[in-house]
């Protein structure tokens, strides 16, 4: 009883003295930050691409180009290192989870997760001109042709066009080109239009499916194919076009928060979408493994699936325009009878 009673005022002297301390002061848990370069030496090579979608040899050097980005000028939050927030933003993009789950990860609150994501997209995303390009020397623009052309014989093509769809989670405002928007909208009100309508790439085609018009520059395949020749254009056409549809996949197997969806402000989701496309390019010029399907996200191929935009009509199309398409179907056709 005597040592309960010793106990009880010991507590109150312990409150008493909590009570002392300034009104202006508010007593405050201390945080403590869980850091995750511990995960360089934790795991192996195969469980860190798991678990952060890109190997620890491509984690350091993107660390190297936006490091300096991420330095806290005061010393507020030195605690969170740059390789941590960089890898707490990995792990957000490689599961899509919850800013709870990836803050009980790293040992960092839901408000402070969200600050780091941000602040890590947005540096990912001053690295866009060096990433994500078109070919611009004649020895560039000659190579991508020749990468195509081995596909399906298809000549001069220098890129395939396509949209897929990013679920945003109540957006706050009305982003710019909203997933009602029609492709051709978008493509046609996009720098890259008025590029190939300038005539900067000379000879050089554009392959989209029927939802955009066709063009000069833009070849879109025939809706009922009627000859021999219009049926190997089709073939060619769409097994070339099919790269861009499969990265997609790919580009979402990678980093799967884009197939979950964002549960981010509108501004932050636009930058998550174009640091994951940047991630992706700096995966392929390092020759990363492409990511497979291991089933530790539900559903993934099926949420894959529904953001795919299949192609509806054909819009009506410009058949000043049809020379280029009726040239290359003449072409597939002589191919054909070639061999």
């Amino acid at each position: 009883m005597d040592d309960d009673l010793t106990l009880f005022l010991e507590s109150l002297e312990a409150v008493e003295s909590l009570q002392l301390v300034s009104s202006n002061s508010v007593f405050r848990r201390p945080r403590l930050y869980r850091q995750r370069t511990e995960d360089f030496e934790k795991y192996d090579d195969k469980d860190f691409v798991f678990r952060y979608r890109l190997s620890k040899e491509t984690v350091l050097f993107l660390l190297e180009k936006i490091e300096h980005l991420l330095e806290y000028k005061d010393n507020r939050n030195q605690s969170v290192t740059p390789l941590t927030q960089l890898l707490c933003t990995l792990r957000y993009f490689a599961t899509g989870n919850f800013l709870l789950t990836v803050g009980d990860l790293c040992g960092i609150s839901v408000a402070t997760s969200s600050r780091i994501i941000k602040r890590v997209a947005n540096a990912i995303v001053t690295l866009r001109k060096e990433f994500i390009r078109f070919p611009n020397s004649q020895e560039e623009i000659s190579t991508v042709k020749g990468q195509f052309y081995k596909i399906a014989r298809f000549p001069n093509v220098l890129g395939c066009i396509d949209c897929t769809h990013v679920k945003i989670q109540s957006p706050d405002v009305v982003a710019r080109w909203p997933g009602s928007t029609h492709d051709s909208t978008i493509y046609q009100n996009s720098q890259r239009h008025r590029v190939f309508e300038s005539g900067a790439y000379n000879v050089a085609y554009l392959l989209g499916d029927s939802g955009y018009p066709l063009k000069s520059h833009l070849l879109t395949p025939y809706l009922n194919p009627s000859t021999h020749g219009e049926r190997k254009y089709n073939e060619a056409h769409i097994k070339t076009r099919n790269t861009v549809e499969r990265q997609y996949g790919v580009l979402k197997r990678r980093f799967p928060v884009l197939a979950v969806g964002l549960r981010l402000k509108l501004t932050t989701s636009v930058h998550v979408i174009l640091a994951c496309c940047i991630l992706h390019n700096i995966c392929i010029i390092r020759k990363e493994q492409d990511p497979i399907n291991d089933g530790s996200i539900p559903n993934l191929e099926e949420l894959i699936q529904n953001g795919q935009i299949p192609p509806t009509h054909n819009i009506a199309a410009d058949h000043s325009y049809g020379f280029q398409r009726n040239y290359m179907t003449q072409y597939f056709g002589n191919l054909t009878n070639r061999n």
